[in-house]
């Protein structure tokens, strides 16, 4: 089973993640996609380690290339991937090259994650929802979030099962939980 995930920050999206992936069974990795930039990242990266504490995940680290998972874990295990929108944003923006953007690799960040999804046996994707505001953002903003949508579709077309969280409620469009 595949899952997609989505909503607004602090709605529960990884939470329930976290429920479904043990619901699953199996050996559970952790897909930390997030690269702190400061004290608000980091508190974040704790929140969600003491979350998913005493839950049996193992975490594995992956801040581009989703598929190098493969190399130290089980395709047959449950991914849950915390989170796409890092995961695109850490491959738009690389450190490396003074987070110019870098399209390309945006692009490849995103077939990769939908192929990745088909090889997984469970694989759970969560991703923040930042794109449907009015607002006008500066141009690589724009570009950020028309990239995330387009992976988010390309996802929810992949996964067997497509929940948005709003106010702590799953919202089921597509699929079923288990």
């Amino acid at each position: 089973m595949t899952y997609f995930i989505s909503g607004g920050a602090k709605n529960g999206k990884s939470k329930l993640a976290q429920e479904l992936a043990v619901a699953l069974g199996g050996k559970r990795y952790y897909v930390a996609t997030m690269i702190s930039t400061g004290k608000e990242d980091d508190e974040r990266i704790r929140r969600h380690i003491a979350d998913r504490e005493g839950l049996g995940f193992e975490t594995v680290e992956c801040f581009r290339n989703i598929m190098d998972c493969l190399g130290t874990a089980d395709k047959d295990g449950v991914f849950l991937v915390d989170s796409v929108t890092a995961l695109i944003q850490n491959s738009l923006f690389p450190m490396e090259k003074n987070y110019e953007m870098d399209l390309e690799a945006a692009h490849r960040c995103a077939d990769a994650l939908v192929s990745f999804a088909g090889i997984v046996q469970h694989g759970i994707f969560v991703s923040d929802y930042i794109y449907a505001d009015a607002e006008r953002y500066s141009e690589s903003t724009e570009m950020y979030r028309k990239c995330l949508a387009d992976i988010d579709r390309r996802l929810a077309q992949a996964c067997d099962t497509v929940i948005e969280v709003s106010a702590g409620q799953a919202i089921i469009h597509k699929g079923e939980l288990l």
